[in-house]
């Protein structure tokens, strides 16, 4: 008896453990120059981006951002478009990441 409940409480810690695990993703998004100065601020990291990374996680279904940063365009994987809806005047020259948790 001893033995099952030995098996049934570790499967219940490592359980446990998978479910408290925090899911995360990374969002690549254009850094547009606004005139509001929302983009030298989640580009360079500062604490006025916090808001906006922050914002944008919870628009996505997120609790928090768990980062922010400039990324640069040979640091993505995968295809971005030289000229999209998001980059209009020419494209994309810049880019931030904003890794979002739950």
């Amino acid at each position: 008896m001893r033995y099952y409940l030995a098996i049934i409480a570790g499967l219940a810690i490592l359980f446990g453990n998978v479910a408290a695990q925090a899911e995360k993703r990374l969002f690549i998004i254009a850094n547009n120059p606004d005139a509001y100065g929302v983009d030298r601020c989640l580009a360079s990291g500062a604490s006025c981006g916090a808001v906006v990374a922050a914002a944008y996680c919870k628009s996505h279904d997120f609790d928090l951002a768990a980062s922010f940063r400039k990324v640069e365009r040979d640091e993505i994987t995968g295809a971005v478009p030289a000229n999209s809806n998001a980059c209009p005047r020419g494209g994309c020259k810049e880019f931030v990441a904003i890794e979002c948790s739950r």
